[in-house]
């Protein structure tokens, strides 16, 4: 191939590519074929562009290489400077933590020596006061103790004054909140009846029907209904019936009322009167119990409980009907925990069935320990069977919601009109409060008012001080709450005065 045969006859193309970074190769091809013959004209101006654009190429390669060694150079030379300087900075600190570190074994010897001089010291004056003193170190710790309990008497008091009145300023008003709404939510009809069961006969000639041929249908009443059936001599025209059960007792009511009426009085009536008097009992128990339920916002409650619930509807304690009751301390609780933030749900089913032990009439044990047990039958919740053990405090509360029980049947109890208290029982609770508060050293007088919920204390001024009352109303309160069981709160009155007299001649 001839020379020129590398561009043929057509015209050079345009070159749009990089030619390689080692023109030389390129150099000496050219010169080779320029060895073998001629190029023309443009052949070599063309020639003469690609080597210059490759010296250019290789030119700018070379000055951005040179660039970017020189930039490396800079970042490792200023690498290099902060690493020393890092260096210098540990090498200084090394010498400051050694320099502390003698330091603090320099102080630590002398400390170790110093504890032993002042122990050694201390040993010796321990042994000249007791020698000059003739006190044991057991003797003289007692003497010193009583001398700064006796100074400390009046900034003692004084904390608690102060530490009394910061707690009222802020619970004081809350708390107030609180039990107002609680007990608004609770209030419910009051039904005010005792356990007493009579009918009225519209004449005394009933009377000789109800005994019946030699007594045989009161026996035959008294044997279907279980209750012991009372006809006064005199002209009263009523009958009463007693029974330690009440349901007993409101089967008995209701079938002598039907038999009253219905007038044909015999063995075969009285049995057929009394099971329909039952069968209707019953049925109103359940009623009274879904509504019971219902009143507190419980609807997924056991046919079982709700039977057992409606039970109190005839059980009175102190005159208290145990149902309205019940009622009443759930809204109490659910209110109160509804403020505090507890388990609504908890609290209102543990107020209901608090009492629930109480309809186990022919059981032995405490209404605490039935109520309990039927819980436990009835499948209730562990928080809500640990309410009903917990809400006379006969064992340690372990829950927010116990606590909440515990109070919703206090405050349901202990409101003005809510039971019937004897009044032997009455006057030995009163009795019990003033002893409690005669039995501390200094105290002259002790009044019970407002019906044993406040104690006055009169102090003897020459025995307790100003100082002391404070004190001294701490530990009766103390004492009245763990020796006593009352509804409510006692609040603790301590007076002291100090009077002078003469006589003008």
């Amino acid at each position: 191939m001839s020379p020129l045969g590398i561009f043929g006859d057509q015209k050079p193309k345009q070159h749009t590519q990089k030619l390689p970074q080692k023109p030389k190769k390129v150099i000496v091809s050219i010169g080779k074929q320029v060895g073998k013959g001629s190029y023309p004209p443009d052949a070599k101006v063309t020639a003469r562009e690609i080597i210059q654009d490759a010296r250019d190429e290789a030119f700018r390669i070379k000055k951005a290489a040179e660039e970017e060694a020189s930039k490396i150079r800079q970042e490792s030379l200023e690498l290099e400077k902060r690493l020393a300087q890092k260096e210098d900075l540990l090498d200084e600190r090394t010498v400051q933590v050694e320099k502390q570190e003698k330091q603090l074994t320099t102080l630590r010897e002398a400390l170790l020596i110093q504890e032993e001089e002042l122990a050694k010291l201390r040993s010796e004056l321990v042994n000249k006061l007791e020698k000059i003193s003739s006190l044991t170190a057991e003797e003289a710790k007692k003497l010193i103790l009583e001398n700064l309990q006796s100074q400390l008497k009046n900034e003692i008091a004084k904390r608690i004054k102060e530490a009394e009145e910061e707690v009222k300023a802020q619970a004081e008003f809350r708390a107030r909140e609180i039990l107002a709404n609680a007990m608004i939510a609770g209030a419910t009809d009051w039904v005010a009846e005792y356990t007493v069961s009579s009918v009225k006969l519209e004449s005394s000639e009933i009377k000789g029907r109800i005994i019946g041929k030699e007594g045989r249908n009161i026996r035959a009443f008294e044997l279907a209904t279980g209750v012991d059936v009372e006809l006064d001599s005199e002209d009263t025209n009523e009958v009463r019936l007693s029974s330690f059960d009440p349901i007993r007792r409101e089967i008995a009511r209701v079938a002598l009322e039907w038999l009253v009426k219905d007038t044909r009085i015999q063995p075969a009536r009285i049995e057929q009167l009394v099971e329909k008097a039952k069968a209707l009992v019953s049925q109103n128990m359940s009623d009274a119990g879904r509504r019971a339920a219902a009143e507190v916002g419980l609807y997924n409650l056991s046919q079982e409980s709700l039977d057992g619930l409606g039970r109190l509807k005839f059980r009175y304690s102190y005159g208290q009907n145990q149902l309205i009751a019940a009622v009443e301390t759930a809204k109490i609780a659910k209110k109160i925990a509804e403020e505090l933030g507890a388990n609504t749900t908890t609290c209102a089913t543990g107020g209901l069935f608090h009492d629930i032990g109480k309809i186990e009439v022919e059981k032995e044990g405490t209404h605490v320990q039935l109520g309990v047990e039927l819980a436990k039958k009835w499948n209730f919740p562990k928080e809500v069977i640990d309410c009903i053990a917990q809400h006379h405090e006969d064992e340690p509360f372990s829950s927010t919601e116990s606590v909440i029980v515990h109070i919703a049947d206090a405050v349901s109890g202990a409101r003005p009109g809510a039971r019937h208290e004897p009044v032997e029982e009455y006057i030995r609770r009163l009795s019990n409060i003033e002893n409690i508060a005669t039995s501390f050293a200094g105290v002259e007088k002790a009044y019970a008012i407002q019906a044993g919920r406040e104690i006055r204390v009169i102090v003897e001024p020459t025995v307790v001080d100003d100082t002391g009352i404070v004190t001294l109303s701490h530990q009766i309160r103390e004492k009245l709450e763990k020796e006593l069981t009352y509804p409510g709160q006692i609040t603790v009155t301590v007076i002291r005065e100090v009077r002078a007299i003469d006589v003008a001649k």
